[in-house]
């Protein structure tokens, strides 16, 4: 199976010109890989796609559509195009008897791919079906700062955590500077503490080696130790092609470890998330039946299940023919034969009066109005009277 070979990197850490590099060593050794562009926003690729998000999916188009700025239709464009990620592995399986690599560009915006439903869709329908190895580039002389070289360790952290994914950590531009000092780094913590202690001296802004952030950047580097050694580093230069053959040997190794490892543990989740599904999905279809009345016909063949449960309408008729043959009353209802019985009586002349008897408690109700109206209307006017002379007496 051919090694599948997913380039991530920080914008500007030279991860293009890595892929193009990588293309034309390959096209060297007479082993053309076969290459996959995954950025919709880049204008010019330097290399030869033999599939090419920008075929399929219009980024300016996204933007203006979906009302986006350019990080969020980057996101958006993965997500169109991890649709349809089950036609891309079956174009790379027709092919993939004629080539050994299959090279992955992703956007600079790292963490619109990492840390996307879609970049995790893409991730891991390749490491489903072909050995895949994570390649992150570093921009090698930015990481000569403490800090930024333990941000980058952080950022691979997370990443080898995020993919469970086979990883080679790559520092580019090693003709600009080399990378020695980043290797010491990682398996000398005295060296590191070194190059803290002389960062503090320099005493400018990008000094980081003293108060909170030494103590915090010592603490991380002693728990990153452990996590270095899981690593293959390796250097390159993508301007001068320097290093690419131990970048191939590594990723011959990673591809024996994955194989050995992360297949075996790829295989144990897979199949332990299609058992929780399973029996998820046997709950739910046993608390349906429970909720119809219905019965497990696996239980009632083993003689489990309460014989007095039905399974289904025609079950029950069976059973009513059964108890009829026997002379049992199955209790049904025979609708045409039957006859209402109705529990009230006959007679209701207490409820309902005839018209005379209406009309005479009509006429006593209306005199017992008049009255009441009359006697009120009386001790109202005189009330009114009395108050009258009291004011003009007074006045």
């Amino acid at each position: 199976m051919p090694a599948t070979i997913i380039c991530i990197g920080m914008a500007g850490s030279g991860k293009t010109t890595f892929v193009q590099r990588l293309n034309s060593h390959l096209h060297q050794k007479k082993t053309p890989p076969y290459v996959i562009n995954l950025d919709p926003a880049v204008l010019k690729v330097p290399f030869g796609c033999n599939i090419d998000i920008r075929d399929s999916i219009n980024y300016k188009k996204v933007m203006e559509d979906y009302n986006l700025g350019p990080n969020g239709a980057i996101v958006t464009s993965l997500n169109l195009f991890s649709t349809k990620i089950d036609q891309v592995l079956s174009i790379v399986k027709k092919r993939s008897d004629s080539f050994k690599h299959c090279v992955v560009d992703t956007p600079g915006q790292i963490e619109c791919f990492v840390w996307s439903a879609s970049g995790s869709i893409i991730t891991e329908s390749f490491a489903t079906e072909f050995p895949t190895v994570i390649a992150y580039i570093i921009d090698t002389p930015r990481s000569a700062n403490p800090s930024t070289f333990m941000s980058n360790m952080l950022y691979a952290c997370s990443i080898l955590y995020k993919t469970k994914l086979p990883m080679i950590v790559v520092f580019n531009k090693t003709d600009v500077r080399d990378a020695q000092f980043a290797k010491d780094w990682m398996t000398d913590f005295e060296a590191f503490q070194d190059s803290l202690r002389s960062n503090a001296e320099l005493n400018d802004e990008t000094s980081n080696g003293s108060g909170y952030m030494a103590s915090l950047i010592n603490s991380m580097s002693l728990m990153l130790e452990e996590f270095y050694s899981t690593l293959d580093v390796v250097s390159c230069s993508a301007y001068t092609g320097e290093g690419f053959d131990d970048f191939l040997k590594a990723v011959d190794d990673k591809v024996d470890e994955y194989n050995d490892f992360y297949q075996k543990e790829r295989d144990r989740i897979v199949q332990e998330k299609k058992d929780k599904e399973k029996k998820d999905k046997d709950a739910q279809l046993t608390h349906l039946m429970k909720d119809l009345g219905l019965k497990d016909k696996k239980k009632a063949a083993s003689g489990a299940a309460d014989k007095d449960e039905v399974d289904v309408l025609s079950d029950l008729e069976d059973e009513i023919e059964r108890d009829e043959k026997a002379g049992y009353e199955h209790g049904l209802i025979d609708l045409e034969d039957s006859e209402r019985e109705y529990t009230f009586q006959e007679d209701r002349t207490g409820e309902v009066r005839d018209e005379e008897d209406a009309s005479e408690v009509a006429k006593s109700i209306q005199q017992r109005y008049q009255q009441a109206f009359e006697s009120t209307a009386k001790t109202a006017s005189s009330s009114v009277a009395e108050d009258i002379a009291k004011y003009i007496n007074g006045a």
